[in-house]
C-alpha cells in the first residue's frame, strides 16, 4: 500500500478539502474580531453569538477552518489540562480542583452542543484507557492515577495488567487507568459542524486571509484591517506567525499514522470493543483511537521542532517519524505487523514556556487571546472559549464576574522562549533525553523514572 503522505490530515482524505471561504474584501469594522478558525476561534465565536445576538464577529483565518491543530489532531475529547500541578502551586489546590472539575464538564458540553446542532462528528463516549508496559511506566501511572483522584476524579478506575488488557490487549500491559471523562471523535467533522453552526448564527467568517499584525481594536491583513473593539488571537501552534509573537509559544510537531481498515479477526484479538482513547506513559507518549470505520489512527512526537518556529508544509511528515509510528503500532498489537498504512500527516500545536495553557482579555487595549494547550486543545479549546466570552461581557459591561472568569487560568503570564538557536538545540535534545529514556525503562527492571528524563522535566518547566 502507498502511504498517502501530508495532504492536511487522514480526517480531510475522508471529508474532502474544503472550498475556503471568501476572504477578507477591504477594510472592516466589527464588535469582536478573532483570529483565528480553529476550535478556539470558532467556539468563542458561538458562544459570544449566542450570548449577545446583535454582536457583528468577524472570525479570519488565513487558510481555512481547521487547517492547523483543530484539524489534525487525534480525535481525543478529554479533560486533561495544561499546566494543573502549576497552578495549584500558583493559585492553590483548590483553584486547580475547580478547573479541573470544569474541564471533566466540559467534555460532556461539547457533545452537548454537537448533539443540540446536529453535528455527526463520530462521537463515542468510552472514555480514556492509560496503559503501562514497564516498571518504571507503572509507577508513574500509579502516581498519575492518584494525582487525578487528589483533584476530584473519584469516577477514576485503577485496573490491574487483566482488567486492563479486558479493555484493549495491549503487547507487555502491566496496569493501566481509566477516565469515563473522554469520546473519541473525527476532529473535522466536528471542526466543519462548527463552522457551519457559527455562519448559521450570523457571524462572518473570511478564510485565506492571513493576519500579519494585532494591534489594540486593529486585526491587519494584506488585504484590508478589521477594526474591532475587541481583537482576539486563537493562532496555537501559528501564534509565532503573528508579528512580535515569535517567542510567545512554540510550535511543537506531533505526527501521526493511519491504517487501513481493520479486518474482523484483528479486532477480535485486540479487543478494543469500548471505542476508548488509548494512550501511555512514555516520556515521548502516545495516542490512538479506534476510527468510526475500523482504523487505528495514532500519533506521536516524530521531529519535535522546527528551527526559527516554521511550520509543516500541509501535514507532510518524514519518512522515519511514519516508521517509528509503525513500530509503536505493531509493538502495541502485533496482529498489525502486516497492515498498510494509509495515511500520515503532521501538525503543531501551541507550548508555553512553562506549559501551562491560559486565557486572558486585557482591559486597557481589549486584547485577548486564549491557548497553549500543549496537546490537550480539543476539549480545552471549549472551556477557554466559554471564558473569553465571561471575560468579553464582563468587560463590556454585559455581565460580571462568573465561575469561568475566576478559574487559575485566566490572565497567567509567562516568559517567552529563548531566542534561536538556543529552542532549537534545547527542544531537540529534551526530546532526545526522552526517547532515550523510553527505551532504557523499557528493557529496564526498576521501578524509578529514568534520572535524565527527570532531569529533562526540570529543564524544560514540563510536569509528567
Amino acid at each position: 500500500m502507498t502511504t498517502v503522505n501530508g495532504g492536511i490530515s487522514f480526517w480531510y482524505a475522508q471529508t474532502g478539502i474544503p472550498v475556503p471561504r471568501e476572504p477578507l474584501p477591504a477594510d472592516a469594522t466589527a464588535d469582536v474580531c478573532i483570529v483565528g478558525g480553529g476550535y478556539t476561534g470558532l467556539w468563542t465565536a458561538y458562544y459570544l453569538k449566542q450570548a449577545v445576538p446583535n454582536l457583528r464577529i468577524t472570525v479570519l483565518e488565513q487558510k481555512f477552518c481547521g487547517y492547523g491543530a483543530s484539524g489534525r489532531n487525534g480525535g481525543w475529547l478529554y479533560n486533561g489540562i495544561a499546566g494543573r500541578d502549576r497552578y495549584a502551586a500558583l493559585h492553590g489546590h483548590e483553584a486547580a480542583v475547580a478547573l479541573q472539575q470544569a474541564m471533566n464538564r466540559t467534555v460532556d458540553e461539547v457533545v452537548r452542543v454537537a448533539g443540540e446542532e446536529g453535528i455527526d462528528a463520530d462521537i463515542h463516549q468510552g472514555g480514556v484507557l492509560e496503559v503501562a508496559y514497564s516498571p518504571a511506566q507503572l509507577a508513574r501511572l500509579k502516581a498519575f492515577h492518584e494525582a487525578e483522584a487528589a483533584f476530584g476524579e473519584k469516577d477514576r478506575v485503577l485496573l490491574s495488567a487483566r482488567e486492563s488488557a479486558e479493555r484493549i490487549r495491549v503487547a507487555g500491559t502491566v496496569g493501566g487507568s481509566w477516565t469515563p471523562h473522554g469520546a473519541r471523535i473525527h476532529p473535522v467533522k466536528l471542526l466543519q459542524g462548527l463552522a457551519s453552526a457559527v455562519e448559521a448564527l450570523g457571524v462572518t467568517i473570511h478564510e485565506s486571509t492571513p493576519v500579519t499584525e494585532i494591534r489594540p481594536q486593529r486585526a491587519v491583513t494584506p488585504y484590508g484591517t478589521v477594526r474591532a473593539t475587541y481583537v482576539l488571537r486563537c493562532t496555537e501552534g501559528f501564534t509565532a506567525s503573528v508579528k512580535g509573537q515569535k517567542r510567545t509559544w512554540l510550535p511543537m510537531n506531533s505526527s501521526m499514522i493511519a491504517t487501513e481498515p481493520l479486518p474482523q479477526q484483528i479486532w477480535d484479538g485486540i479487543g478494543w470493543e469500548g471505542r476508548e482513547t488509548l494512550g501511555d506513559m512514555a516520556h515521548a507518549y502516545m495516542y490512538a483511537q479506534r476510527t468510526a470505520d475500523g482504523r487505528i489512527a495514532l500519533g506521536g512526537r516524530g521531529v519535535p521542532y522546527r528551527f526559527g518556529s516554521r511550520t509543516d508544509n500541509d501535514g507532510r511528515t518524514q519518512a522515519s517519524t511514519i516508521e517509528a509510528l509503525r513500530e509503536i503500532l505493531v509493538r502495541f498489537f502485533p496482529a498489525t505487523a502486516g497492515v498498510g498504512i494509509e495515511h500520515a500527516w503532521s501538525g503543531v500545536l501551541g507550548v508555553p514556556r512553562d506549559w501551562c495553557a491560559s486565557v486572558e482579555l486585557d482591559r486597557a487595549t481589549g486584547l485577548g487571546w486564549a491557548g497553549g494547550y500543549v496537546g490537550s486543545g480539543v476539549a480545552t479549546a471549549n472551556l477557554a472559549a466559554r471564558t473569553l466570552r465571561d471575560l468579553v461581557q464582563r468587560d463590556s459591561g454585559q455581565g460580571g464576574d462568573t465561575e469561568l472568569t475566576g478559574l487559575p487560568w485566566v490572565g497567567h503570564r509567562v516568559r517567552r522562549w529563548e531566542p534561536e538557536p538556543f529552542r532549537w538545540i534545547g527542544v531537540q535534545g529534551l526530546y532526545a533525553a526522552y526517547r532515550g529514556a523510553d527505551r532504557r525503562e523499557l528493557t529496564g527492571r526498576t521501578a524509578s523514572t529514568d534520572p535524565v528524563a527527570r532531569l529533562a522535566d526540570r529543564i524544560s518547566g514540563r510536569g509528567h
